[in-house]
């Protein structure tokens, strides 16, 4: 049986031992904190409960027996078949902790940083097994969406990738290839670009933020559910891609001839935007959107994977 080490147990960690425990992997948990570790196992298996009552997952209880906590580093990755690392979203830590890895892995084991915005160049050139590192990005949370973002170093090896690549199909998840480095990879650079406007419209007083979320989840996010924009926009002229490209590119060109500037994060928007969003949220209130996030992302997860072609 093959086995994931998840180093960091985390929301992110444990999510992704959700994944490869539904999978059929085993599964070990490593995290510096013992009580992140002594809480994740229980919290693990409350997640596979939640997608069993969804009819996502046939045995929860199997797959919670797959996973185990791991009494160091190098007894979770020791013969393991891939590492995937959620450490801080810091460049020494990420150096430090494959430093580690790179010394104490299967040597064909894969490295995978679930960083959300640091390439792999940036913490794995000077490692002797650098070939087999790369970046493996989730979105929060992994075992509710699947996309995983591949995205290797120069030096990264196109074995590692293709291999990298298998193993999240395996396990049910979306993995797409990353050609080359780019900071933020595709999700959150397209999700940076969306944020810029919205918060642009928000602080210029266009529009409540209220009502522009509503634009998201009652608009494009519903068509975004299951198409991406290039099929979005082929369906939405006669002539496909071109013929929209022709009805609407004027339009485009001036606004994209006037992008948000970068002062739409600066101190003074961010204050418009927060007293047209009102009060903050508790952590508690914080807690319980979450749970509903994921109650809802559990639905339309099982209602994807029953409808034709998925």
């Amino acid at each position: 049986m093959p086995t994931a080490a998840i180093v960091g147990s985390g929301l992110i960690g444990r999510s992704w031992a959700i994944v490869f425990a539904r999978g059929g992997w085993d599964v070990r948990l490593s995290d510096p904190s013992p009580e992140a570790l002594e809480a994740a196992p229980r919290l693990i298996r409350e997640g596979l409960d939640e997608l069993a009552a969804a009819g996502i997952v046939d045995d929860p209880a199997g797959a919670a027996a797959r996973v185990s906590v791991a009494p160091s580093l190098a007894d979770a990755v020791a013969g393991v078949d891939l590492v995937q690392e959620n450490g801080p979203e810091r460049v020494e830590d990420k150096r430090r902790i494959f430093a580690e890895l790179d010394a104490a892995a299967p040597r064909e084991a894969i490295l995978a940083s679930s960083t959300s915005a640091i390439v792999a160049s940036k913490f794995t050139e000077d490692l002797a097994g650098r070939g087999r590192c790369l970046v493996a990005h989730p979105v929060n949370p992994p075992h509710l969406v699947p996309i995983v973002e591949l995205c290797g170093a120069p030096w990264t090896s196109p074995d590692a990738i293709a291999r990298a690549r298998r193993i999240y199909e395996s396990v049910d998840q979306a993995p797409i290839t990353v050609n080359r480095e780019i900071e933020g990879f595709v999700l959150n650079r397209l999700q940076v670009a969306l944020l810029a406007e919205a918060f642009r419209l928000v602080g210029d007083g266009v529009v409540s933020p209220q009502d522009l979320d509503k634009t998201l989840s009652d608009g494009l996010g519903l068509r975004w559910s299951f198409m991406g924009p290039f099929q979005t926009i082929e369906l939405n002229a006669p002539g496909g891609i071109p013929d929209y490209c022709a009805r609407y590119g004027d339009f485009f060109r001036r606004t994209t001839g006037d992008p948000p500037a970068a002062a739409v994060w600066d101190e003074a928007n961010l204050a418009r935007v927060m007293k047209a969003w009102g009060k903050s949220p508790s952590k508690e209130e914080v807690a319980r959107r979450t749970a509903w996030r994921d109650k809802r992302l559990t639905a339309l997860m099982a209602h994807k994977r029953a409808q034709p072609g998925n």
